[in-house]
């Protein structure tokens, strides 16, 4: 409990962090009353484990119980570590250490086809079921767009689609590719609100079983079709590309190909969107528990990772918008419906199930809130006219979907 005692002692600067160790002993580390939180060690080991390692072993710690939280909850105390991580002053020893890590990265990274399917298939293979219990209706198992304090869940990710459509510049009648296309809610809004052909291919068979299903039970079917395909093996051309939630697993050493796909399959006056989680202050590395256990592969770019790759591969950048907080708001509401949903998932799985994604999802939200993680919406174009001048478009575009649908309802 030493070591752990003197790493917090530094590290607690905002808050109070009580931990309660494996013989009942009461350890307090305390710079203002509030936020408060109260953990409990069950064994001795884990205080050594998370003093040496605690990336990994915090998350491997809750979703073993040989940690419990007795004032609060997950979320609490990782808001709290993550507050006073993000105002740690960096150093020479922390940035050495940061070096080394990131210097095995293109190792952890390397996604060929066959890795980055079996990758895919470990997160999003999962029961459908699961994904029913804390989704909205359209499962779009990515950051909502809240107009305002009053948007609920449903409503925030249908104005993404809207953003994300207004930002295509769809033409009727184009044709739209949409790179890890999920369950097929963006293949459809864009079918049904932009008359478009739309293709949408992702690695996930349990997906593909999905949209395709859903493909054949609604009317815009004929224009939507999926495929279970690699970005890799795209060997057609498209008016507009759109990838969302994808991009954070393709890896760093596959960044060239990736935009040089994109290049080789937008036509000429074509428009294509990146939305990807992103990181707001520089490059770094996966977080160990988060690779082992929900992500392998992952990676989350800095925007200096990203720029000069598309510059490379030929494109115009022709409008970047940073997404601050619309994630944390998303993941909260996540995390309390799935938490409200505790019972059927644990039926599902089991609880340490359970604890292993409450802590996904409470991280993650911590992480969006104070550690930096941001979403890029980067449009790019092969000519610099291929979107109007100014931003204004948007709005307008935005508009006439949201009466779309009001008078379709």
């Amino acid at each position: 409990m030493f070591l752990l005692s003197y790493n917090l002692t530094k590290l607690i600067k905002q808050g109070t962090l009580v931990i309660i160790d494996a013989r009942g002993q009461r350890h307090e580390f305390s710079a203002s009353p509030t936020p408060i939180v109260t953990a409990r060690l069950h064994t001795r080991a884990i205080a050594w484990k998370l003093a040496l390692n605690p990336d990994l072993y915090l998350g491997e710690a809750y979703m073993d119980g040989a940690l419990t939280i007795e004032n609060g909850d997950i979320y609490d105390l990782l808001d709290l570590l993550t507050l006073n991580i993000a105002n740690l002053k960096r150093n020479w020893v922390i940035e050495m250490l940061g070096s080394a890590r990131r210097f095995t990265r293109w190792i952890a990274q390397y996604n060929p086809a066959a890795k980055a399917r079996r990758n895919v298939a470990h997160h999003y293979d999962l029961s459908d079921d699961l994904y029913d219990l804390f989704l909205d209706e359209n499962r779009q198992y990515t950051c909502a767009y809240f107009g305002g304090p009053d948007d609920n869940l449903e409503t925030a990710q249908e104005r993404k689609l809207a953003h994300i459509a207004a930002k295509l510049c769809v033409k009727p009648g184009q044709s739209i590719l949409d790179i890890g296309c999920g369950w097929g809610g963006l293949a459809f809004y864009l079918s049904r609100e932009c008359d478009a052909e739309v293709t949408g291919i992702t690695l996930s068979e349990h997906q593909i079983k999905y949209a395709s299903g859903e493909a054949g039970r609604r009317a815009e079917n004929h224009k939507v079709q999926f495929s279970l395909q690699d970005y890799r093996d795209i060997n057609k051309t498209y008016d507009r590309i759109v990838s969302v939630g994808m991009f954070e697993h393709v890896g760093i050493p596959h960044y060239k190909k990736f935009f040089d796909v994109l290049h080789r399959s937008l036509n000429d006056n074509g428009v294509a969107l990146l939305h990807t989680i992103g990181r707001a202050d520089g490059p770094a590395v996966t977080n160990s528990w988060m690779k082992k256990y929900i992500f392998p592969g992952g990676y989350i770019p800095a925007l200096s990772e990203i720029i000069p790759i598309i510059e490379r591969a030929g494109f115009y950048i022709t409008d970047i918008e940073i997404l601050r907080l619309h994630y944390a708001k998303t993941l909260r509401a996540w995390r309390r419906r799935f938490n409200a949903n505790r019972a059927k998932i644990r039926d599902l799985y089991d609880a340490r199930f359970c604890r292993m994604w409450e802590f996904y999802l409470a991280v993650s939200e911590a992480a969006f809130r104070h550690a930096g993680h941001v979403v890029f919406q980067i449009q790019i174009a092969k000519r610099q006219n291929a979107v109007p001048l100014n931003r204004n478009y948007i709005t307008s575009q935005e508009k006439r979907f949201e009466k779309q649908d009001s008078v379709a309802a």
